[in-house]
Parts: structure tokens; sequence; C-alpha cells
């Protein structure tokens, strides 16, 4: 019996898909402001700004999706809410359904809160989703030709997408969130990474950055962390966090203490969530 060959060329299918919420989010050449939709007392629409950074047209699907939070904040696809999670789709319409961007050009997708009068109290959450569309073979362009007749040739073309956060808040939050466990690790021994647990409680989602000061024995303050955009989603109540440390040259991670602070992002007015000390020297 002959053996069959398999030949894997640059011809099918990958898909990158970025859950991680940011101020203006970017992936590819897609530029997205704001970084969530959120609805909550009074609004019923808002706009969605794409923006085309790259050199080359692209077009965009729109789509609406459902997804978990994992413990660990990663992202799993879903078709049926987890206890205590509800989708935020079915009351949110919107328009266009596919952009085509040329290069530096912008435009407007609209969203609309539909069918809300009966909601009940809590808060629900799906994703919109922006999946580039690949470019069609122009026609008239050559196939690869494969020699070997028993062998089998596939194509792989990778699309990017983009998903932001959409959320409809029925009712007054009671959210709130603590920080545990904090902990420096060392990648391949030199790299110093914070790892702390985020504890959710409440009934909306937490989201904000995080930012991370060493206090020297002598009083100095170096900031040496940042992570814009955390976020723990409902229905979770605890997220294991982790992120490199920066700047932490000079600075001696084996004394003083670590202040770790998680506040509202930038674009709203100041609030700081929770705090935490991790007490570095003996």
């Amino acid at each position: 019996m002959s053996k069959l060959m398999l030949r894997l060329s640059t011809t099918g299918l990958i898909l990158l898909q970025v859950f991680f919420p940011l101020n203006t989010w970017a992936q590819g050449n897609l530029l997205i402001t704001p970084k969530r939709v959120v609805f909550e007392g009074n609004k019923r629409s808002m706009d969605l700004n794409l923006a085309n950074i790259g050199d080359d047209t692209a077009t965009y699907a729109i789509s609406l999706i459902e997804i978990r939070m994992t413990p660990e904040g990663g992202f799993e696809s879903i078709t049926e809410p987890d206890e205590g999670q509800q989708f935020a789709s079915p009351y949110l319409r919107y328009f266009p359904r596919a952009v085509t961007l040329g290069p530096n050009e912008a435009q407007t997708v609209k969203i609309q809160l539909i069918r809300s009068g009966g909601l009940a109290l809590g808060e629900y959450r799906s994703h919109l989703y922006f999946r580039a569309v690949p470019k069609e073979k122009p026609l008239g362009e050559e196939e690869e030709v494969v020699s070997d007749p028993s062998s089998i040739s596939v194509k792989l073309t990778p699309i990017f997408g983009i998903t932001i956060p959409a959320i409809i808040r029925v009712g007054e939050a009671t959210a709130s969130v603590t920080l545990t466990d904090p902990e420096i690790r060392y990648e391949n021994d030199t790299l110093p990474r914070l790892a702390v647990v985020f504890n959710r409680s409440g009934n909306y989602s937490v989201y904000g950055d995080l930012s991370v000061d060493h206090v020297s024995p002598q009083g100095t303050v170096t900031r040496v962390g940042i992570a814009n955009g955390v976020a723990v989603y409902t229905p979770n109540t605890r997220r294991r966090f982790e992120f490199s440390l920066i700047n932490t040259a000079g600075v001696d991670l084996k004394s003083g203490r670590l202040l770790i602070n998680f506040s509202a992002s930038s674009d709203v007015r100041p609030e700081k969530y929770a705090e935490a000390v991790l007490i570095l020297s003996q």
C-alpha cells in the first residue's frame, strides 16, 4: 500500500481572536475607539469609531459572540450562558454589519439598545467581534501546482479579529473588588513578574488599571508596573493575574515594599477600587 503524503503550505485558515480591552484598541491595522460598549441609565445608543491605520484597503465583518472568562483571565467561546451569566446580544442592534476601509479611512458603527424595557436587574454581556475578511485571489491568478498527485496541499490564511465587550447594566451597582495573594515570581530566574488575585463580589463586572510602586526602605517611590484594562467579568468571582514588572533597574525587589493599586481607567472619573501591599524586606 502506498503512503499518502501530506503537504502543508501557506494555503486553510488561522483564526486569531483578541479579547483584551484597552482605551483605544488596535490589532493588525484596525483601530477601535472606545474600548467598551456599556449601556446604563438612560443611554440607548452609542457610536464606535473604526479606523484603518494600514497601507491597504481592508474589510471587516461585525458580529456578536458569547464568551466566558476563565479564572486565569483567558476566554472561551460558548453558546449557552454559565450560571449567573446573561447575554446582551438579544437586546442589541448594530449597523453596518461590515465595513470596508481604505488606508487612513474611518467609519462609525452605531450600537443601539432594543427591547430592554422588561430586563431584570443585573448585568448582561456579549462581545462585538470585528473579523478581517481575507482578500479574494484575483481572477486569472494561477493556483500552486502540486507535482505529486498523492499529496494534499493545505493553505493557511491568517485572519485577525478583535472583540470588545458590549454590556447592559440594569439597576444600581453593588460590585466591589479586593486584591489578595500578591507574589513576585521570576521568569527564567531573571525577569520579575507580579502575580495577584482579584476577588470580585456584587452584581457587575469590574474593570480598571493596575499600578505597582516600589517603596525602598529609605522612602524612595518608583513606578515598576502598569497593566491597563484589567477586567473580571460576571459571573467570575476570582481572577488570577500575572504580568511583567518594568523599570526595575536599580530597584531592590528584595527589600522595601510594593504598593499595588487597582483604580478606574483614565477615561472615567478617578476612583480607587482596591489596594494591596507586598512586604519585600524581612
